[in-house]
């Protein structure tokens, strides 16, 4: 399949579970766009550049997979991207409410684009970025969740915020 797709997300930071998503939406389509939103409503801890930087080392090995970032709508980007596929990841009942509500509202912006959902391998579908983020800021080890790079920028951010 020669499709474009793109997996939008905060990505603050980057987990096994997205990696996960990441490998899994590559083997579907011929060009997975991991696109980074500027989203300041949800107060990341690391800089859009940041993110992108952790992508591109997480994903340096995948051929067909770009990293890039974004402002505004999603629909707007992948319309501007030839992208006719989101990709978003589901780990538990949890995030289906959510998820659901925005692929509706994304279908009604934009009735071109449609939305996939993914499931994450098992041994990740708890995982979640906010999760880790306060997990580390307590002083836990969060290496078996995130690239090694992933878990000393985490650990160096959680410090100088302390």
């Amino acid at each position: 399949m020669c499709q474009k797709a793109i997996y939008p997300g905060s990505f603050d930071p980057v987990t096994f579970g997205h990696i996960d998503l990441i490998k899994r939406a590559q083997e579907i389509f011929g060009e997975v766009t991991v696109a980074v939103a500027h989203n300041p409503h949800k107060h990341p801890i690391f800089s859009v550049r940041e993110r992108v930087a952790m992508l591109k080392e997480a994903t340096k090995d995948m051929p067909g997979v770009l990293v890039d970032d974004f402002d505004g709508l999603v629909v707007d980007y992948a319309r501007k991207n030839k992208a006719k596929v989101l990709i978003r990841g589901l780990r538990m009942l949890s995030d289906f409410e959510y998820e659901f509500q925005m692929a509706l509202t994304n279908r009604k912006l934009s009735p071109d684009i449609e939305t996939i959902f993914l499931m994450p391998h098992e041994s990740y579908s708890y995982i979640s970025s906010k999760l880790l983020k306060e997990a580390a800021g307590l002083g836990a080890e969060v290496d078996c969740f995130v690239p090694d790079f992933v878990a000393k920028a985490l650990k160096k951010k959680v410090c100088k915020q302390a």
